[in-house]
């Protein structure tokens, strides 16, 4: 075993290490944001379990319903010289937490695209649960391997069609900086392709036929992808960028899968700091000027209100495309209007007074356990920390 004081070190907003209490404790936070329902036999695969809005379903789901499950995500164990990955402590504690509520579930760290890892999750779902009721899919890569052809497909964060610039936010020493003007580039047709082949519904695809080809999916199963819209101000870069094609894939995968005879749909998250979402240009700024003008919406609190929906115990929230609806509050006129005006507003003399920029950074380095109230951040903490049994 190996304990020893962890600190916040990295550059930008990716830290090298992550602290194994503050995981814990944020995990722990999240479960506090949960009114719990009476259980019901109801079990869940959900993919991409340890970050995220991912994360804040499964833990939703557990606290809220007692659902049973599996959860599939990728992370590192503890080094010589690094802390395990955050999403490796979370995953110890939610584990934690299922066992304290007497559920059953598996957390299997492996490679979600693979037909090995789909196999693996496959073979306990059938001896644990049985069936599965319903499937959330939330996955963000940076790249896949196709196991059936094994080419590796890379995605990109860029615009379509024309270059594009956009405001950002940056820090140095812990200050805020707004970059004016940061340039995205244009993506080639190969690399839109790409970006879909990782983050489309192709794997979707192929984690729901392998279920019913395994007999798995009990009467009245449905499955939603997470997904992601936003605001004018991040269109260019996200809803019509590369990542857009992909998430407009997920949902004509949806409709793809609902002609096959299975209830399936997206799921239209509002913003959030995430790992994923706090590295693309302008989205930093977007969140902190979102924070400023109006009380955002947790991604347990979404993640409850999709739940409440998947069980019938809320009517479904859908647009005219069928897609469900978790982010109303999030682009209403009168917020969006409001932070269009700070962000047209917004300059490096008043970054800090129209942004809630001190915010954000604290919420990116709580992904990472610190900047957690109630951990002391002076002691030695255990950083080998074994990967959690079936609870």
């Amino acid at each position: 075993m190996s304990a020893r004081v962890v600190k916040p070190v990295g550059r930008g907003f990716l830290f090298l290490d992550s602290h194994p209490a503050g995981c814990a404790r944020v995990v722990r936070e999240m479960v506090a944001e949960v009114a719990p329902r009476s259980p019901e036999r109801r079990t869940a695969l959900v993919i991409g379990s340890s970050s995220g809005y991912g994360l804040a379903t499964t833990i939703a789901g557990l606290a809220r319903f007692g659902i049973d499950g599996v959860g599939v995500c990728f992370e590192k164990a503890a080094t010589a010289r690094r802390t395990a990955t955050a999403g490796w402590y979370r995953t110890a504690e939610t584990a934690a937490l299922a066992a304290e509520l007497g559920r059953s579930w598996t957390f299997v760290n492996a490679d979600a695209f693979a037909d090995t890892t789909k196999d693996e999750v496959l073979d306990l779902v059938a001896s644990h649960l049985g069936g599965i009721d319903h499937l959330i899919y939330s996955v963000a890569a940076p790249r896949r391997t196709d196991p059936r052809t094994g080419e590796t497909y890379q995605s990109v964060l860029k615009a379509i069609g024309a270059p594009h610039s956009t405001k950002s936010l940056a820090f140095e020493d812990g200050e805020p900086v707004l970059q004016e003007a940061v340039g995205i580039e244009v993506a080639t047709d190969d690399e839109i392709a790409q970006t879909v082949k990782v983050m489309g519904g192709e794997d979707w695809t192929r984690w729901v036929t392998a279920l019913q080809e395994r007999d798995l999916l009990k009467p009245g199963f449905n499955t939603v992808a997470l997904t992601y819209i936003g605001s004018e101000l991040t269109g260019p870069l996200y809803r019509q960028g590369s990542i857009g094609a992909a998430k407009a894939d997920l949902e004509q995968t949806a409709l793809k899968l609902a002609k096959d005879g299975v209830t399936a749909m997206t799921s239209v998250n509002g913003a959030a700091v995430t790992q994923s979402s706090s590295a693309i240009p302008g989205i930093g700024l977007y969140v902190s000027l979102l924070h400023h003008v109006t009380a955002l919406q947790t991604p347990v609190q979404q993640s409850v209100a999709l739940w409440d929906q998947l069980t019938g115990e809320a009517p479904l929230d859908l647009d005219e495309e069928g897609r469900i609806r978790l982010d109303r509050w999030e682009l209403s006129d009168e917020v969006q209007g409001a932070v269009r005006a700070q962000w047209e507003a917004a300059t490096q003399d008043n970054i800090a007074e129209v942004a809630d920029a001190a915010w954000f950074l604290s919420e990116v380095r709580r992904l990472y356990g610190f900047e957690v109230p109630g951990v002391d951040y002076e002691a030695e903490t255990e950083v080998d920390v074994v990967w959690p049994t079936t609870a």
